[in-house]
């Protein structure tokens, strides 16, 4: 076996890494749905700021 690997053999070592991997894991799943979130409302008021010229453009390409 490699000389820098460490594997305790005491499995409890084991659970304050799971522990942190479990709150990052959370965290970063919260901060997507805060990002997903954001940008929904960032895209509406794009939207609604230009629905007119949005709309001139689409019948300029129809036509």
């Amino acid at each position: 076996m490699m000389p820098f690997l460490y594997f305790p053999e005491d499995k409890t070592e084991y659970i304050p890494a799971i522990i942190t991997l479990i709150i990052f894991m959370i965290a970063a799943s919260v901060v997507m749905y805060l990002f997903y979130k954001r940008s929904k409302k960032e895209e509406q008021v794009f939207n609604e700021t230009y629905e007119q010229s949005l709309n001139e453009q689409q019948q300029n390409e129809e036509n």
